[in-house]
């Protein structure tokens, strides 16, 4: 059923285009959500951040309008600046003032005066008793208790009128006289009933909540009382409103968050699915359109195969058929494609051997001509090879670089090379013939003269666009124009001798002169004369080793040695050199040792020039001579300590025994002599003397009876008193009690 193509396209797509438009709704419903929830909340917040600056605003007036009252009118101040009971005429202007004021403004319940003095209350309508008044408890709180000044808590009131019920206000209380006095109070009760209209004629019951909670989280009001629409709704913002304390939690009630969904007509869901409806249709009929030239190839492939198949068999799936005829194909053109390739690039490497080392050449031109890069040579053309290497190869390129990065910049070079000789109009090939180096076989389309500029212009070009590109050094070895495909190996010798020099040339880019391939037999007898005779004077600790290593330097530079015969004379030199010294301290055997040597002449490996190559030379055998100098040294000294604490320790007894005593008996300084006991024995002389006398008066004093002086005389002191004051000293008791001490160790056991 599902073996055509055009089904299974169809089956492909209705799922993602149903999944889609089911994704699209949703991310549309969701994202209209989140907009009219954060629309919500910014309306709501604005409406509670209005309602409490509302509320905020309310009280202030009161307060304001009551205290500028209180400020203006004197008989406050009269009322209380009287030292005994206040008159009448003053009481009464005050319960006026008071009754006034309270007229003016729908929001005060009452006010009243405290006196603290005389312990009154003065209202609207009178002076009262402060004991037994209705409000005496608050009062008592404010003018001793916890209540500071300012509006307090809501509380309830009770009204001078007994039928009344308590109602709920808000109070502020101020000192008075204002603005700092101290002789008593001013209370002002708001009515939180007008409060709670201003709330609810504020706040729409049918949509929204507004829930007023105090500072210990209690509920002062919920607008217009629906305590269940508060809970059932979503809370969205909360204000503070510092003056009070208060807390307005509002939101939205349950039910109106999404109300906005009954707005959507039937006309637009009938939109929406004839959308989809054609949509489908569309989809269809693409899908149709777009199978036809797979249907053309089907009946192309089926007309060619018709008669390898049974008949009887059931119909192929279509696409594992096409999947299966372009296999076959791709195999073939790759298999194709590959070994032409490879053959193409063995025939053209093996040509570019031929032609450095002149094999197989019967029919050079020809192959130049089908396989090189480089067109129109003939037998008559010159033709120039230049070598490239890679400087410091083991230390810089392999240690630095992956066996991956390496292959890749050694295709990098090859591309640069052919780059910048396209860039010089000059025709090159390049090869790799070697780990570390390259050939670039040159056609000349100019003179010798000018091929030869162009060429070191090419390398030079090269070498600075690698160096500073790629982090690589390169040398280069130029060779001479020759004639004809057969006598490029000259050209390749040439270059390759100017390599084999690059410690004498000390250039970056070397010319290579015609017939300068002839290498002279190395006389190895010879250096290795001048080798022993600089190990000789090495041995002998004369300075004249760096003289004959000047010598051997001159000698490698006008024979002009190859670099490896260089380093391998080098390598014989310091060989002859480890057998002959090494033996002398294990010190010098760790530095002759192969680790060690390897490390400090790592540099002679990666030298670029003679001097260069010295200079490492010279500064390990310096730092080697200086080694061995001190080995030599350290064991005359030696055997000099050993035979001084040998007569130390023979005549300790002898009191003439001293440090010039010392340097008398062995011919050496008394500094000397101290500085070689500080070095061996880490202690001072005096000291070691000093350590043999006490031992033996301690085993004079524990096994004989000789009296002090007696003993103070055999271990080399003139008289009793210097020896019992050393004694006491080192051990701590005197001779003495040393001599008890141990009688009656040796009584006890």
């Amino acid at each position: 059923m599902f073996r055509t193509w055009y089904r299974r396209l169809l089956l492909s797509y209705f799922p993602i285009f149903l999944l889609t438009v089911t994704i699209l709704i949703f991310a549309s419903f969701v994202f209209i959500n989140d907009i009219s929830r954060m629309e919500t909340q910014k309306a709501d917040r604005i409406s509670a951040s209005y309602l409490m600056d509302n509320v905020d605003k309310t009280i202030r007036e009161v307060e304001l309008a009551v205290l500028e009252g209180v400020e203006r009118s004197d008989v406050y101040k009269t009322y209380f600046n009287n030292t005994g009971q206040p008159d009448t005429a003053s009481i009464y202007e005050v319960a006026q003032s008071l009754r006034s004021l309270i007229q003016d403004s729908s929001y005060i319940e009452s006010i009243y005066l405290v006196d603290k003095v005389n312990e009154s209350v003065l209202t609207e309508s009178g002076l009262r008793e402060l004991s037994g008044y209705i409000d005496e408890e608050w009062i008592r709180q404010i003018t001793s208790g916890p209540l500071q000044e300012g509006w307090q808590p809501v509380r309830k009131f009770k009204t001078e009128l007994p039928q009344r019920t308590p109602i709920r206000v808000l109070t502020i209380n101020k000192a008075m006289p204002l603005p700092f006095g101290s002789e008593g109070v001013l209370v002002i009760n708001v009515k939180m009933s007008g409060i709670e209209q201003l709330v609810d004629s504020m706040v729409n019951q049918q949509l929204s909540f507004v829930s007023i909670l105090d500072s210990d989280g209690q509920t002062v009001y919920e607008a217009h009382s629906d305590h269940a629409g508060a809970v059932s709704g979503k809370q969205l913002n909360t204000l503070r409103l510092e003056r009070l304390g208060w807390t307005f939690a509002s939101g939205i009630k349950a039910g109106n968050l999404f109300g906005w969904v009954s707005v959507i007509s039937y006309l637009w869901v009938a939109i929406a699915l004839g959308t989809v409806i054609c949509a489908i249709f569309y989809l269809v009929y693409v899908t149709r359109r777009n199978y036809k030239p797979i249907q053309v190839i089907m009946n192309r492939i089926e007309g060619h195969q018709i008669r390898m198949m049974d008949q009887s068999t059931d119909r192929p799936d279509e696409m594992m058929l096409i999947d299966g005829v372009l296999e076959d194909l791709i195999n073939h053109m790759t298999d194709y494609d590959r070994k032409s390739r490879e053959n193409l690039l063995l025939q053209r490497s093996k040509l570019f051997t031929d032609l450095l080392h002149s094999e197989r050449l019967d029919d050079a031109i020809g192959r130049l001509a089908e396989l090189s890069p480089l067109t129109g040579a003939d037998a008559t053309s010159r033709f120039t090879v230049v070598l490239s290497e890679i400087n410091r190869y083991e230390r810089v390129f392999e240690e630095r670089y992956t066996r991956g990065d390496q292959n890749t910049l050694k295709f990098a070079l090859m591309n640069v090379f052919q780059e910048l000789a396209r860039n010089a109009e000059l025709q090159g090939w390049a090869e790799w013939v070697g780990t570390r180096r390259v050939a670039i076989l040159f056609l000349a389309n100019g003179s010798d003269e000018e091929m030869t500029e162009r060429i070191r212009v090419f390398a030079g070009d090269c070498r600075s666009w690698v160096e500073q590109n790629l982090r690589i050094s390169l040398s280069f070895g130029i060779g001479p124009a020759v004639t004809g495909p057969g006598a490029i190996r000259e050209s390749y010798a040439a270059a390759e001798y100017v390599m084999q020099h690059k410690l004498l040339k000390n250039e970056d880019i070397a010319l290579a002169e015609s017939g300068e391939a002839r290498q002279p037999l190395l006389e190895t007898y010879a250096y290795l004369q001048m080798i022993a005779e600089f190990v000789k004077q090495f041995r002998m600790s004369s300075g004249q080793w760096r003289e004959q290593l000047e010598r051997i330097f001159e000698a490698f530079e006008q024979n002009f040695l190859q670099d490896d015969d260089i380093r391998s004379l080098i390598q014989a030199m310091l060989q002859m050199l480890s057998r002959e010294v090494a033996v002398m301290s294990e010190e010098l055997q760790d530095e002759l040792s192969v680790e060690t040597a390897r490390i400090r002449l790592k540099g002679l490996e990666e030298a670029e020039s003679l001097e260069e190559m010295k200079g490492i030379l010279l500064e390990y055998l310096t730092d080697l001579f200086r080694t061995y100098v001190s080995a030599s040294e350290t064991k005359s000294y030696r055997a000099m300590v050993t035979e001084m604490k040998n007569y130390i320790e023979e005549n300790f007894a002898n009191p003439d025994l001293s440090l010039k005593h010392l340097s008398d008996r062995f011919q050496v300084s008394g500094k000397y002599a101290s500085y070689l006991f500080k070095t061996e024995f880490k202690m001072k002389f005096v000291d070691f003397v000093t350590e043999l006398r006490m031992k033996e008066a301690e085993q004079l004093l524990a096994e004989t009876d000789y009296p002090l002086q007696d003993i103070a005389l055999q271990v080399g002191y003139a008289n009793a008193i210097t020896f019992g004051r050393v004694f006491k000293r080192v051990a701590g008791i005197t001779p003495g009690d040393y001599r008890l001490l141990k009688r009656r160790e040796a009584g006890k056991a």
